[in-house]
């Protein structure tokens, strides 16, 4: 009964306008994006050792390369050749159109600049369980509910570019060895900005009910969630307390 009375008080409630589902989704970012987490806090205060950074780099490398994954299971929820045309941009963004290219390969650069070999980084061996996790509802978010709900969840890609453009200029300031492997960092600045305001276009004229407006806020708000995650289980690992289950990767530089 209490379900059934809260999904009538949302279906009765009047629908958003585009600014105020905007405003609301912007509010979600500015609340809950991992931009406040403590684990990137120290990053930006140049407080993480390079084993944490490496630790970090190949833990990160796990989410990094089930992006293009959870691209191709959101393109095969659309029968709208438009929308598989503008959305499938971001496989290419992220795997290339050739071996050597794309974000994750420039992932993988980014790791080797912390001290990584490219051996050590793709096979995720050494991912902590909570990262795996994580990421693993992700793609679990996205392959068990509507395209609706999948698009949503991509809009952390709405506050991206501020947290991109602080991190580059904090790790050129903190961690200069870091400097060679920004690549990704610099192709998102543009890239995610204009798939944000695709999804976001998305959601926003699709989202055609109160109750579908929540769905789409509640999407986002479990990926954030994701993405907090994903920072604890590093953060706890190897910063404070300091504890790494077995068969994870171990740093062994300061």
């Amino acid at each position: 009964m209490a379900v059934e009375l809260a999904t009538r008080e949302i279906t009765d409630q009047e629908v958003l306008s585009r600014e105020q589902l905007r405003d609301r989704l912007l509010a979600v970012g500015a609340a809950r994006y991992h931009h406040r987490h403590p684990f990137h806090l120290k990053m930006h205060q140049g407080e993480l050792t390079r084993g944490q950074l490496q630790a970090w780099a190949l833990n990160r490398f796990y989410y990094q390369a089930s992006i293009p994954i959870k691209d191709a299971l959101v393109l095969a929820k659309s029968d709208d050749p438009a929308f598989r045309r503008a959305w499938r941009k971001r496989i290419l963004d992220h795997d290339g159109d050739q071996d050597g290219y794309g974000g994750v390969e420039k992932w993988i650069q980014l790791a080797e600049a912390a001290g990584l070999s490219r051996e050590q980084v793709i096979p995720c061996t050494g991912i902590l369980p909570g990262v795996r996790y994580a990421v693993d509802a992700y793609l679990s978010l996205v392959r068990d509910h509507s395209l609706l709900i999948a698009v949503a969840s991509s809009l952390t890609e709405l506050f991206s570019r501020d947290l991109i453009s602080l991190r580059m200029d904090k790790m050129r300031q903190h961690y200069p060895f870091l400097t060679p492997g920004l690549a990704y960092f610099q192709g998102r600045l543009t890239q995610a900005p204009e798939d944000a305001t695709f999804a976001l276009d998305f959601v926003s004229t699709h989202a055609k009910t109160r109750e579908q407006q929540e769905q789409v806020i509640h999407a986002l708000e479990q990926k954030c969630a994701i993405l907090w995650a994903q920072l604890d289980a590093i953060d706890y690992a190897y910063v404070a307390p300091g504890n790494i289950p077995p068969g994870c990767f171990v740093p062994h530089c300061d």
